[in-house]
């Protein structure tokens, strides 16, 4: 995170701050302007505090906005504010830190208990899968493209994205998802159900794809391979 980003995001979050009172429970959500204002605030807390910034006085990031717009002299330096946006840059840097090593951790922990269940298999990769549904239909290849329902989930059971819910199977190619997918689709015959266990490093590793996959999350993959389409035919993205 840099220092400007961090500035930028604390600068946006007063302006909201600034326009209202301190008594949330009094702002008016009626207007578009307010509620997109909100949404703004909201968006921007939310990720402040997935960094680490959970503790920003609100009244001081206020005070720095009022204080600009009035344009009064600054009340501290801008040695003294360098130095505390990197004394807040370093700390948000080593939770993360810490928070991806703890999430490596439980991740491993969890497929080490989880490779001793029975029906479940562990490939040379470190990918678990159990087979649900046995078929003995066509297997894809690494260069076909698939028809797929699939229903993703943390290892804590929360579900970050399904096909499912959304009442519609989706065509992608077998070699351009994440390794856990390419490696397990290859493993399955049409018509098959697999429930796939995939560790971080044949996921997304420690870049997160979105705030509902933490880094390092093992992901947790109900996939239904419904057909393989001909290679002619157009692939939807995932």
């Amino acid at each position: 995170m840099k220092q400007h980003r961090l500035a930028a995001a604390v600068a946006l979050v007063g302006l909201v701050l600034a326009g209202c009172d301190s008594q949330t429970s009094e702002v008016e959500l009626k207007s578009p302007a307010q509620k997109a204002s909100y949404g703004i605030g909201l968006n921007m807390g939310r990720s402040l505090s997935e960094e680490g910034m959970d503790d920003l006085d609100s009244k001081a990031v206020a005070q720095g906005i009022e204080d600009a717009l009035a344009k009064k002299e600054p009340r501290i330096k801008d040695e003294d504010m360098i130095e505390a946006f990197s004394f807040l840059q370093n700390r948000a840097e080593e939770r993360m830190t810490e928070l991806n090593k703890e999430a490596a951790e439980a991740g491993k922990k969890f497929l080490e208990e989880n490779g001793k269940r029975e029906g479940v298999v562990t490939t040379a990769s470190g990918l678990q899968y159990e087979v649900i549904k046995k078929t003995d239909g066509e297997q894809p290849k690494e260069s076909d493209v698939v028809t797929v329902h699939y229903e993703g989930k943390l290892t804590d059971g929360s579900v970050f994205d399904s096909s499912v819910a959304r009442g519609s199977p989706i065509d992608l190619p077998v070699g351009g998802v994440i390794p856990g997918w390419v490696e397990g689709l290859q493993l399955m015959h049409v018509g098959e159900k697999y429930k796939l266990y995939i560790p971080s490093e044949l996921a997304y590793g420690e870049q997160s794809p979105s705030p509902a996959i933490p880094a390092n999350s093992v992901l947790v993959f109900d996939l239904e391979l419904i057909g393989i389409k001909d290679q002619a035919a157009e692939p939807t993205e995932q």
